[in-house]
């Protein structure tokens, strides 16, 4: 469980934690080039640890079925 009490901008780059930020178009599409990821290409990223980031922060970003945002995935880590 996340414990994230805010939401910053996906262009803000503080590494002050807690929050939960929304990955970038960048950062997106260094995994998913059409802007649009499936939870497939998600879950690939997480494997191979591209995506996770520092302590006490959390991201966040839309998934895709068929062209369609379907999901709303959210990962993180903890400050524990």
């Amino acid at each position: 469980m996340l414990d994230q009490p805010g939401m910053i901008d996906a262009a803000d780059r503080s590494n002050d934690g807690p929050y939960m930020r929304p990955l970038t178009d960048e950062e997106i599409r260094a995994f998913a080039p059409d802007g649009r990821p499936t939870v497939e290409a998600w879950r690939a990223a997480l494997d191979d640890d591209r995506l996770f980031p520092d302590r006490a922060q959390g991201r966040c970003t839309v998934l895709y079925t068929d062209g369609e945002p379907t999901h709303i995935a959210y990962w993180g880590v903890t400050a524990d």
